[in-house]
């Protein structure tokens, strides 16, 4: 395949979103199915997900690993319960991601080869709509990995090649090498990104995604919970196992970025998290704000967000005060 002349024709959302003008803002993280979220209530907010519009629902199969008595999956094979209903699995663009599954790590030929086969079988489907290296991996050399990827585009497994976590430069040097070898280039790119962290997004990967026309999901939308407002003080770090990332956030300027998130999402009468997400939803080439949910209240706030209309000078606002904020500490 490798990249054409005309950069632009690299940009999937034509073809991932043919019948919409632009995509649902809310792309669905599902990191904490079968850690926080147990099956019942995962079925569930995949159901509401998806009747309310939803398109994108992203996972990994590390996920969730970290938790003693699972083995890493978890995630997807939640959702391929919801996958193997009638009628689902065409209603949703898939995404997961390799390279960090302990029976698979690292990014060789055979590691990729193993987890995809893996993932697969638990989502229950023959083909990944969007599938991520989850990490970079510097000890396997990049144009093995961007090989194997576009071996499975060609086998018909997964749709197109993504990129999550990558710098800029090695984003740029696995294109370069899609292109000189006539391989299948990465499409789509994950990365951190939001109204407190914009700088590394900016500044680092998003040239290269403007030239090439590549496809963008943030993670981290909501700064680990911090942009949805309840994280304004000391005391209130919440009942979330991520509390204490949040928490990190917590910087002069950064309270200035929720103060207008907040006053914005109160005359729009909806969550400040549906404000983060629009706003993202609104920058270059973002098919998707990757959030996560733990209950269908969770979410309902957050697909809101597909309701908001942010007017010139509510962009303007939430642009001021983000540029100052993402000068200060940021944190994974």
């Amino acid at each position: 395949m490798g990249i054409p002349d005309d950069w632009s024709a690299l940009n999937i959302l034509p073809e991932l979103f043919p019948d919409a003008q632009r995509p649902f803002p809310l792309a669905l993280g599902t990191n904490v199915f079968g850690w926080t979220v147990g099956a019942p209530t995962a079925l569930e907010i995949l159901d509401v997900f998806a009747a309310d519009g939803g398109q994108v629902i992203d996972t990994a199969d590390v996920y969730s690993a970290w938790l003693p008595g699972n083995s890493g999956g978890e995630s997807e094979a939640i959702i391929g319960r919801w996958l193997a209903r009638p009628g689902n699995r065409e209603r949703v663009i898939v995404s997961t991601k390799c390279g960090q599954h302990p029976e698979a790590p690292g990014l060789s030929r055979t590691s990729i080869r193993r987890a995809v086969d893996a993932s697969l079988q638990r989502l229950r489907t023959d083909r990944i709509d969007l599938y991520f290296t989850h990490f970079d991996d510097d000890e396997t050399p990049l144009d093995e990995t961007v090989g194997a990827l576009s071996e499975l585009v060609d086998e018909g497994k997964i749709l197109y090649p993504g990129a999550s976590n990558y710098t800029g430069a090695r984003l740029r040097q696995a294109l370069a090498i899609a292109d000189s070898n006539g391989l299948h280039p990465f499409a789509v790119v994950q990365a951190a990104y939001n109204l407190v962290r914009r700088n590394e997004y900016e500044t680092d990967v998003a040239p290269i995604v403007d030239h090439f026309g590549l496809a963008v999901l943030p993670h981290s939308s909501l700064a680990s919970g911090f942009l949805t407002g309840k994280y304004r003080d000391l005391g209130s770090r919440g009942d979330s196992p991520r509390g204490g990332r949040a928490m990190s956030y917590l910087t002069p300027q950064n309270l200035g970025t929720v103060e207008v998130l907040v006053e914005i999402a109160e005359r729009q009468g909806v969550a400040p998290a549906a404000i983060a997400v629009a706003w993202l939803a609104s920058r270059e080439n973002v098919v998707g704000a990757l959030s996560s949910a733990r209950s269908t209240d969770q979410l309902e706030s957050l697909l809101s967000a597909a309701s908001v209309v942010l007017t010139d000078d509510d962009l303007a606002a939430l642009d001021a005060a983000s540029d100052a904020a993402s000068d200060a500490p940021q944190y994974r």
